[in-house]
C-alpha cells in the first residue's frame, strides 16, 4: 500500500506543505532480502545515472534539443517492462517519445489530448469525479485523517475514467499495483526496504495488471461498455484508430503509465486543503478563495479564464506538484553512458521575474492579459524576432464523432477547437505546472477540472480544514520523491 511509515522525510522542491524524500539513505551495503537483479536494474543505475538542472525558458517551449524519447530515470524503468529497459514493442507513451517519433505534427500526442479535452469534462467525466468527492466528504470521514480516504477510493475514480469499470469489478490485485506504484514513487530511493518491497510487487503484477486493461479495451472496442463516451479510452480508440501512433498496446500501457501522471491530483487537494485551514492556511488564498466563489466565477468577464479557472491556475503555479520536465540528453552529451537526463525546472519557471511583475504573489487575475495558445502564431513569433513558428500549426481532426480538431500553438502547446471554440492554454513562460509546448501536460484540463469541482463542494458545503492532533501521522505517497504527513481532516460548518 502507498500509506506506509519512515522517517526520511526532507523537502527539497517549492511546494509549501508536502515534503519530499531528498536526503540519501544509509547505503554502505545492501540489505540481504533484496533481490539480486533489482539491485543490478534498479540502485545500480540509480548512482551510476547523472541529474543536470537547465536553464528557465525564455519562450513557453523546451527545444527539440532535450529529447523525450525514453526520457526517464533509468532505476524506474523496472516498473514498466520486464527487460528492466524501454521496451517500446511492448507499448509505450507519449511522454517517452521524442517528437519525430510520434507521427505527423505531434500526432500521438494529440490522439492522447483529444480524450481530455475541456468540452468533455462536464457531460462524460464529472459526475465520476463528483461520485468520488462525495464519498471523500461523507460526514462519517469528518475529523478523521483525510488522505487515507482519498487513496481508499482513488482507483474506484481512476479506472472509471479509464475504462468505465469500478468497484467490485476492480480484482484486488489492480488495485494493490497501483498502490505499490505510488509506494516507489513517493518513497523514491531503491535502497529502502520500501521501495524494494513495492518494486517488486510491481513487476510481479504489471502482467497480470495489463491482461486487465486489454480486456476491458476489448469490451470498449465490441461496445459492452455502458455509456463508453464517458471513458478516456473510447476516444484513444476512436482517435488513433489502433495504428501505429497509438496501438492497442499503448492503449494498454497508457493506462498504467497514467498511474504517474495522476498522482498529481492527490498531491495538489492535500496542498490546496493546507492553504485554506483557517488556522495554519495561507491568508491570501483564502481571500482569493471567498473573493472568486462569491462573484460570478463561471464567467469570462472578457478574458480567457473564468475567475475561478484562474484561481485555480494560480493553485497550480504556486503547488507546482508537477517538478520538472525531464529530457534525455543527445548522445554526444551523455557521460560515460549512464542515463544522463536533465531537468527544466517548473517551480522556479513559474517565479521567473522575467515573466511576472509580481512573481512571488499569489494573484489569479494576473491571467487576465496573460499570452494564450491561439494567440501564438505566425505574426507573433516574427514580432519577437524569430523567423518562423518553431512548430507547425497544422490541426488533427478527430474520429469520434465531434466537430473538434487539436491544434497547437507556434510553440508546440496543444490545445483544443470545438465546434470552432478554441479553448485555450495559457501559453507564457512564466506559467510552468504543465510544462512547455510539445512536452506540455496533456492532462492539463482533465485536472483542472478536478480541481475545480473540489473547490465548488468545498465552498458550496462549507467544508473546513483543520490540522488534526496526531503525534505521529502516517505518510502517504502521492507523487514522485513526494509523501505527506496524513494529519489533515475536514468538518462542515453547521
Amino acid at each position: 500500500m502507498s500509506k506506509l511509515t519512515t522517517t526520511d522525510e526532507n523537502k527539497m522542491i517549492e511546494p509549501k506543505h508536502t515534503e519530499h524524500q531528498d536526503r540519501f539513505p544509509e547505503t554502505g551495503m545492501m540489505p540481504t532480502t533484496f533481490d539480486p537483479a533489482y539491485v543490478e536494474n534498479a540502485v545500480k543505475p540509480f548512482f551510476l545515472s547523472n541529474k543536470y538542472i537547465g536553464e528557465r525558458p525564455l519562450l513557453p517551449l523546451i527545444d527539440l534539443t532535450l529529447s523525450k524519447e525514453a526520457a526517464m530515470l533509468p532505476h524506474l524503468f523496472g516498473l514498466l517492462y520486464d527487460s528492466w529497459k524501454p521496451n517500446f514493442e511492448e507499448g509505450t507513451s507519449v511522454f517517452l517519445k521524442g517528437y519525430e517519433n510520434r507521427g505527423p505534427n505531434n500526432e500521438r500526442k494529440k490522439i492522447y489530448y483529444s480524450a481530455v479535452t475541456p468540452d468533455l469534462y462536464g457531460p462524460m467525466y464529472s459526475d465520476k469525479i463528483k461520485r468520488f468527492l462525495d464519498k471523500l466528504f461523507d460526514k462519517q470521514h469528518s475529523g478523521k485523517p483525510l488522505m487515507h480516504e482519498y487513496l481508499q477510493s482513488y482507483f474506484d475514480m481512476y479506472w472509471d475514467l479509464h475504462l468505465g469499470v469500478t468497484g467490485d469489478d476492480i480484482p484486488p490485485e489492480v488495485r494493490q499495483i497501483g498502490h505499490s506504484f505510488m509506494a516507489v514513487i513517493g518513497f523514491w530511493y531503491p535502497t529502502q526496504q520500501v521501495v524494494h518491497d513495492n518494486y517488486m510487487q510491481v513487476r510481479r503484477l504489471r502482467q497480470p495488471l495489463k491482461d486487465w486493461i486489454d480486456q476491458h479495451v476489448q469490451d470498449l472496442i465490441d461496445s459492452k461498455v455502458p455509456d463508453p463516451e464517458k471513458t478516456i479510452v473510447h476516444y484513444w480508440i476512436k482517435n488513433g484508430a489502433l495504428g501505429e501512433n497509438f496501438r492497442r498496446k499503448d492503449i494498454v500501457f497508457e493506462c498504467f503509465h497514467n498511474f504517474l501522471a495522476f498522482s498529481q491530483w492527490g498531491n495538489t487537494i492535500y496542498n490546496i486543503m493546507a492553504s485554506l485551514d483557517a488556522v495554519n492556511g495561507d491568508k491570501t488564498v483564502r481571500s482569493w478563495f471567498e473573493k472568486t466563489m462569491t462573484m460570478d466565477s463561471e464567467e469570462a468577464d472578457n478574458s480567457a479564464f473564468t475567475p475561478l479557472d484562474r484561481f485555480v491556475m494560480e493553485l497550480f503555479r504556486t503547488i507546482s506538484p508537477n517538478a520538472a520536465s525531464i529530457s534525455s540528453l543527445p548522445a554526444k552529451m551523455q557521460f560515460l553512458g549512464t542515463g544522463n537526463i536533465i531537468m527544466t525546472s517548473h517551480p522556479e519557471s513559474s517565479r521567473d521575474p522575467r515573466h511576472w511583475k509580481n512573481p512571488d504573489d499569489f494573484d489569479p487575475d494576473r491571467y487576465k492579459t496573460a499570452t494564450t495558445s491561439e494567440q501564438n502564431d505566425e505574426a507573433s513569433c516574427k514580432a519577437i524576432g524569430l523567423a518562423r513558428c518553431p512548430f507547425s500549426t497544422e490541426a488533427f481532426k478527430v474520429k469520434d464523432g465531434r466537430r473538434a480538431e487539436i491544434a497547437n500553438s507556434a510553440f508546440g502547446a496543444v490545445y483544443g477547437v470545438v465546434d470552432g471554440k478554441a479553448y485555450p492554454v495559457c501559453d507564457d513562460a512564466g506559467y510552468a505546472p504543465f510544462g512547455f509546448g510539445y512536452r506540455r501536460c496533456a492532462g492539463e484540463f482533465l485536472t483542472i477540472g478536478f480541481i475545480k469541482d473540489f473547490l465548488r463542494k468545498v465552498w458550496s458545503e462549507k467544508i473546513e480544514f483543520v490540522k488534526l492532533d496526531i503525534a505521529n501521522p502516517e505518510l502517504s505517497a502521492l507523487g514522485p520523491r513526494t509523501v505527506v504527513p496524513d494529519n489533515i481532516g475536514f468538518k462542515k460548518a453547521q
